[in-house]
């Protein structure tokens, strides 16, 4: 396979990739909670719901107040821990107190190490208004990632319309981010072209009535 149309294949399926998952994401038309992420070590949606009770102890341990509590348009996530990464992400506290202050295990409380947290992944939804793709040297994301070099790397290669300029595009390695959401806020653009999204497509049962 040539280069050229190896690379064609690898941003086709990324593009199917970003569409699918700004498909999945988009939980509430108009709501303020089109991203639906739960704090570190939250267990699978469905249990999170049950075992929950709602107490808003880990929105209190939080020091950067990045956990808070849903609001009357969260349907039935209402008065549960979440995460809006474009407001105020994760920090991924080494000593994780949201976990240690749950009561009721919805917080997983064997994770131990924060660099385990699995909130979410990132996914470069708004490929076409990237201004990395556009061929600007941009790469806020990249540089604002916690993990850098291993979450999010910088892909270089030659410049399609012009023949001769170069593109630096940031690559998401789900094997290592996060989904702490700081490349999210980071993104200079008014929509952010890079968002965090949940790592299994959640139930519409649960969020549409």
């Amino acid at each position: 396979m040539s280069e050229e149309r190896g690379r064609a294949v690898t941003n086709g399926v990324r593009a199917t990739l970003a569409g699918a998952a700004a498909g999945y994401l988009l939980l509430r038309s108009g709501s303020g909670y089109a991203w639906l992420l739960r704090p570190p070590g939250a267990v699978e949606e469905q249990e999170f719901l049950r075992k929950c009770i709602r107490c808003g102890r880990c929105a209190q341990a939080c020091p950067y107040r990045a956990v808070e509590m849903g609001r009357l348009d969260a349907g039935i996530a209402l008065g549960t821990p979440v995460i809006r990464a474009r407001k105020n992400p994760c920090r991924l506290c080494a000593d994780l107190p949201c976990v240690k202050a749950c009561p009721s295990g919805a917080l997983d409380p064997q994770l131990q190490d924060a660099a385990k947290t699995r909130i979410g992944t990132a996914v470069l939804v708004e490929r076409q208004e990237c201004l990395s793709l556009k061929g600007l040297r941009c790469e806020v994301c990249y540089r604002a990632c916690p993990l850098l070099d291993k979450a999010i790397t910088i892909e270089n290669y030659l410049n399609a319309r012009t023949g001769r300029h170069a593109i630096f595009e940031p690559v998401v390695h789900k094997e290592y981010c996060t989904g702490c959401g700081i490349c999210e806020q980071a993104c200079v653009l008014e929509r952010p072209a890079i968002v965090v999204g949940p790592l299994q497509p959640p139930s519409e049962s649960l969020y549409e009535g």
